[in-house]
């Protein structure tokens, strides 16, 4: 696992417009570079996020 308390700290990007509609963004500023990450979430699954990481861990667990 990681050391989260040394994890950098992301902000919410402004939304405008169509940006609104889109998927929410993070903005995390790096020296001279600006990372912008997306995230989604399917509208159709069947999967709660719950069962979704016991399964992602249940399958980490059994490559050891």
């Amino acid at each position: 696992m990681s050391n989260v308390k040394n994890a950098p700290e992301m902000t919410a990007a402004p939304k405008t417009g169509a940006e609104q509609k889109d998927a929410p963004a993070l903005v995390k500023k790096i020296g001279k570079t600006t990372y912008v990450v997306r995230v989604h979430f399917s509208e159709t699954s069947k999967e709660t996020m719950s069962d979704k990481i016991k399964r992602m861990l249940k399958n980490e667990v059994e490559q050891m």
